[in-house]
């Protein structure tokens, strides 16, 4: 499964935006007819992202599409429009049903190595959150689940907060069913981009929370994004020192041992493995 740290938005209807986007690094360069793009602009999107698929060098960063939601009546005409592009994934908004989802897969069944995102930002995607993930087993193409905090605070009818607490639960709860069910977690957008202390902050937050990846709306999200989820060297030699002395204990039959007075057991060993998963360090 790629790796999903900087999760980049650019708007479909703007080809120079997407050849700018295309050379920054980010991991994802999600094309969007969603939000990004005005009604009246969003025929002309298609085709737009249907060209520059085919003809712009996206280098590593993987190439999303964001379609606009069932609801919209313009999914089929948007699928339509780019998947003989061949697209490396598509991004469904406003997921609230697991029904949608296999639909979804449906529609892209003959498109063999196509992955599917989805982005839960409603209290019914929330509360239905454990038949959508059970429905993933079933459509094992879809590899993550990404948080739409603003509409999801809309739709609540809460208050936006700097300290973002009115979603901390909401937050929680999608981390949570994507680590369950072996699927992405990204986390949400930090809307002040102008200030880098914000971004820092919310992105170590979710970090923290297990999320693989964070939304980010301007090309100067991106490294500082990059660099908080990516463990850091002192981390990964302190996995790898878990887990090389983790084989040498269980070639004598221990299962528990202690490293610098701390004691080492199969959940301080799987989150080593984590920490060297997200570095892009195979574990042997």
């Amino acid at each position: 499964m790629r790796s999903r740290k900087a999760f980049m938005y650019v708007p479909g209807s703007d080809l120079h935006k997407i050849e700018k986007a295309a050379g920054i690094g980010a991991d994802c360069v999600v094309l969007d007819l969603e939000d990004g793009v005005a009604e009246g602009k969003k025929d002309e999107a298609r085709q737009i992202i249907a060209q520059a698929l085919l003809e712009i060098d996206f280098g590593p960063s993987e190439r999303v599409v964001r379609v606009n939601s069932f609801a919209s009546g313009r999914t089929v005409a948007d699928l339509q429009a780019v998947l003989p592009s061949k697209p490396d994934a598509i991004l469904l908004p406003k997921l609230e049903h697991d029904t949608q989802l296999l639909k979804l897969a449906d529609m892209v069944s003959m498109q063999e190595d196509l992955a599917l995102l989805a982005i839960v930002e409603s209290a019914l995607g929330m509360v239905n959150l454990g038949t959508i993930c059970r429905a993933s087993e079933k459509v094992h193409r879809l590899q993550g689940l990404v948080f739409g905090a603003e509409d999801f605070v809309a739709d609540m009818g809460a208050t936006r907060t700097p300290e973002g607490t009115e979603m901390l639960f909401a937050r929680s709860r999608l981390v949570m069913y994507a680590a369950a069910y072996g699927l992405q977690a990204i986390d949400m957008v930090t809307v002040n981009y102008s200030d880098p202390e914000v971004l820092d902050r919310e992105a170590l937050q979710g970090a923290q929370m297990g999320y693989s990846g964070k939304q980010v709306i301007h090309p100067l999200q991106v490294a500082p994004v990059q660099r908080i989820f990516t463990p850091s060297e002192k981390e990964i030699a302190a996995a790898k020192h878990i887990l090389e002395e983790a084989k040498r204990f269980g070639k004598v039959g221990k299962g528990a041992f202690t490293i610098d007075g701390q004691m080492v057991d199969r959940p301080v060993i799987k989150r080593a493995e984590t920490v060297l998963a997200r570095a892009g360090i195979s574990v042997e």
